[in-house]
C-alpha cells in the first residue's frame, strides 16, 4: 500500500495547516469562552474552500475527494473543535445527505449555498426517544395532496440555532420501521418550525446545539431527498462520510496532543531531569504515536476507498471506533503528562481533553459501530 499522499493534497494539507495557524488558533479561546463562532470567521473558511472539500466541482464544491476532505479535516482538528463541528454539520451532513439523495433540483437549489456557506444546514436525524435506535423515529410526515405534513421533535441538532436549511428524517408509519422514513429539506422560515434555545454542553463550546420542533410543518414534495421510504439509506450512507471525518479529526486532534505532550515532557522538569526521562511518560508517548498512526492508516484506507466508488460502511465504522477510542485515551495521557496545568482552562489541553469526549458518542457510539462491523462479518459468512 502507497501511504504518500498525492502532491495536490499535501499542498492542500499544508495550506489548510497555515491557515489554522494564522487565522483560526487566535480565535479559539475567544471562540471557547464566548460559546459562539463569529461570522466572519465562518466565512474565512468558505473563503478557504473548506466547506466544499470532498464534493464535486459541477455540485459547487472543491473538489479533492474524500481522501483530501480528510486530510483537510486532520488538519483543522488542530484548533478549537467546533470550527470543524461547524462545517461537518453543515455541509458534511446536510450537503451530503442531498447530494446522495438528490433530486438533481434540490441539489442545483440548495449544494452551491452550503458548500459556499452562504447558508448553514444541519442534519436532523436524532429524536428524544431514537438515538441509537434512528430507525425508530417518532417524527411523522403524513402525505396530503403534493405536500408532506410534518410533525414532531428532533434533538442534539448541530447548528440548528445558526442553520437556515434542515435535512429533515421522518417517518410514513411508525410500524414499518426504516422502511418508511423519508428526508425532506426544510427551510427555517417554514411555518410550524421552532428552534430551541442553544444546548449548553461539557464541550464544542461554539458550536450550537439545539432542539427542533415541528407542528403540522408543510413541506412540499418537491423538498423530498430521495425516493419516498428511502430516507434511512441516505441517513446510513451520509452518517458512512460523516464517520470518516469524525474520524480524520480525532486523528488530528491526537495528533496536536501528542506533539504537545512531548514539548511538555522535554523541558518540564522533576528530580534533575526531563519528565520524558522517565519510562513511564515515555510509554505513554509511545503507545499515543503507534495509535495515532494505525488510526490515521484506517481514515486514509476508508477514504480511498470511498473515492473508487467502493461500500465503506464497516471501515467507516472501524476507523471511527479506532480514531476516537484512542483519541479519548491520549486526550487523558495528555492531561496526566501536563499535571495539574492540564487541567487548568488556562491551557488548551483542558478545553481538548472535555472536547474529546463527545467523539465516541455522536454520530454513532461506539458501542453502535461494533455492532455495524459485527453485522457486516456476519452478513458476509
Amino acid at each position: 500500500m502507497n501511504t504518500n499522499l498525492p502532491e495536490e493534497l499535501q499542498m492542500l494539507q499544508r495550506s489548510v495547516r497555515q491557515f489554522v495557524d494564522d487565522r483560526l488558533t487566535p480565535l479559539e479561546r475567544e471562540i471557547e469562552e464566548k460559546d459562539e463562532i463569529p461570522r466572519a470567521v465562518i466565512d474565512a473558511m468558505a473563503g478557504m474552500g473548506l466547506f466544499g472539500l470532498g464534493f464535486r466541482e459541477e455540485a459547487g464544491g472543491q473538489g479533492f475527494g474524500k481522501l483530501g476532505y480528510c486530510v483537510a479535516v486532520e488538519q483543522l482538528a488542530r484548533t478549537n473543535a467546533s470550527l470543524w463541528n461547524v462545517i461537518g454539520g453543515s455541509a458534511g451532513l446536510c450537503g451530503t445527505a442531498i447530494d446522495i439523495g438528490g433530486p438533481d433540483a434540490v441539489r442545483t437549489r440548495y449544494l452551491p449555498d452550503l458548500l459556499s456557506a452562504r447558508k448553514i444546514g444541519a442534519y436532523g436525524l436524532s429524536e428524544p426517544g431514537a438515538g441509537s435506535d434512528a430507525a425508530s423515529l417518532r417524527t411523522t410526515a403524513r402525505r396530503d395532496g403534493d405536500s408532506y405534513v410534518i410533525d414532531g421533535a428532533k434533538t442534539f441538532i448541530t447548528n440548528a440555532p445558526i442553520a437556515e436549511v434542515f435535512v429533515i428524517f421522518a417517518t410514513l408509519d411508525p410500524k414499518m420501521g426504516s422502511k418508511a422514513i423519508s428526508a425532506f429539506v426544510v427551510e427555517r422560515d417554514a411555518k410550524g418550525l421552532e428552534v430551541g434555545p442553544n444546548d449548553p454542553k461539557m464541550g464544542l463550546h461554539g458550536s450550537t446545539t439545539a432542539q427542533l420542533f415541528f407542528h403540522d410543518l408543510r413541506v412540499p414534495a418537491a423538498q423530498r431527498v430521495g425516493d419516498e421510504g428511502k430516507g434511512f439509506a441516505v441517513a446510513l450512507a451520509t452518517l458512512d462520510y460523516g464517520r470518516m471525518g469524525l474520524a480524520a479529526h480525532a486523528v488530528g486532534a491526537a495528533q496536536h496532543l501528542l506533539e504537545a505532550s512531548v514539548a511538555h515532557a522535554k523541558t518540564r522538569t522533576q528530580f534533575g531531569r526531563p519528565i520524558g526521562a522517565n519510562q513511564a511518560i515515555q510509554w505513554m508517548l509511545a503507545d499515543a504515536a503507534t495509535e495515532i498512526h494505525a488510526a490515521r492508516l484506517m481514515v486514509y484506507d476508508a477514504a480511498s476507498r470511498a473515492d473508487r466508488g467502493e461500500r465503506v460502511s464497516d471501515r467507516a465504522s472501524m476507523a471511527k471506533l479506532f480514531a476516537t477510542e484512542a483519541l479519548g485515551r491520549i486526550a487523558d495521557a495528555a492531561v496526566q503528562i501536563h499535571g495539574g496545568m492540564g487541567y487548568m482552562r488556562e491551557l488548551w489541553i483542558e478545553r481538548a481533553y472535555r472536547d474529546a469526549r463527545i467523539y465516541r458518542i455522536y454520530e454513532g457510539t461506539s458501542e453502535i459501530q461494533r455492532l455495524v462491523i459485527a453485522q457486516g462479518l456476519l452478513a458476509d459468512t
